[in-house]
């Protein structure tokens, strides 16, 4: 067998599938995300549902929906029938996966949930289906295979399951205006929370760890500054604290070649005058922007009247894990 070529096969059985459960989408999918929307507004939820390979696809699509604002839980039928059944409101809705939409345990559920009066949305590929007769609105997912040669085995069902679910879960996200500041309060301890979540006050270099001179010092002034922050640049002010410029010590190095005596010349020569600036603030993430857009390794930070507040250095970002 030709693994590669195999490989590449299943992706297309896959790839087709996704094709076509894409040009199913109709005015139902509009229904479903008012539906959910109007639950949402009520104080209701979103609850996940299915059994087999699907209840992993409701995994998935739980931790969706939570991660991106749209509150969701998920509920094993047989779990339910002992006693999870408690987390269900009438405010709520249900999103009902099998793809046969014969799974004799969610079918069971299913006169519990109407009793509730909860709205039931069928994601299936059989809207003729047990599933799809008691559902109050249907999601078709039907494709032609499965990847798996027998047909038995979920795989491009379950894939187009779960793409209706991520769609679901975006389209919600921006329907309700939901933002990045709103996504990192949501992954507090993660790289995504510290990036969007701390403020550059919080990462700059100021007090002992901050060089700088006032402009007419001289290069070896800012050498020294440099030195005892530890350092790869220093800020220039005028009297009043504001910032004039920046030097780093790749200035340094370009600049010894054509000005030798470099150490005695005064730093306002050889300095970036008016420099790319931060505000304290800003987010971390408008540091890794700068940094992208500008190829640049340093930037100084600076308050409301433009006097110098610190400056940032590249090289403490992955310390702080937000690069």
């Amino acid at each position: 067998m030709d693994f590669q070529k195999r490989a590449r096969e299943i992706f297309d059985i896959e790839i087709a599938g996704m094709e076509k459960v894409r040009d199913q989408i109709d005015d139902g999918f509009v229904v479903a995300i008012e539906w959910i929307l109007a639950a949402m507004e009520n104080g209701g939820k979103v609850i996940v549902t299915g059994v087999g390979k699907n209840f992993h696809i409701g995994q998935k699509m739980v931790a969706t929906f939570n991660s991106t604002g749209t509150v969701s839980s998920l509920l094993h039928p047989i779990e339910a029938m002992h006693g999870d059944f408690g987390i269900v409101d009438e405010r709520d809705v249900v999103l009902a996966l099998s793809y046969s939409g014969a799974s004799d345990e969610l079918i069971a559920l299913l006169p519990a949930l109407k009793r509730r009066d909860v709205k039931i949305i069928g994601i299936t590929g059989d809207a003729t289906s047990p599933l799809g007769a008691q559902s109050d609105l249907i999601l078709p997912i039907t494709v032609d295979k499965e990847a798996c040669p027998f047909g038995m085995a979920p795989t491009t069902s379950t894939t187009v399951t779960l793409a209706i679910g991520d769609a679901l879960a975006i389209v919600l996200l921006e329907a309700r205006g939901f933002k990045k500041e709103d996504y990192a309060k949501l992954h507090p301890g993660g790289a995504i929370g510290r990036t969007l979540l701390l403020k550059v006050s919080d990462v700059m270099r100021k007090d002992d760890r901050l060089a700088k001179v006032t402009s007419g010092a001289k290069v070896k002034d800012a050498m020294i500054a440099m030195t005892g922050a530890r350092s790869g640049c220093v800020a220039v002010s005028d009297a009043d604290e504001k910032l004039l410029g920046i030097f780093t010590d790749g200035d340094l190095r370009r600049h010894l070649i054509d000005t030798p005596n470099i150490t005695e010349v005064t730093i306002d020569s050889v300095m970036t005058a008016n420099p790319v600036t931060l505000t304290p603030n800003q987010l971390a993430v408008d540091i890794l922007k700068l940094y992208e857009e500008r190829n640049i390794d340093d930037l100084v930070v600076v308050d409301e009247a433009g006097r110098i507040a610190g400056t940032v250095d590249i090289q403490d970002l992955p310390k702080l894990k937000i690069l």
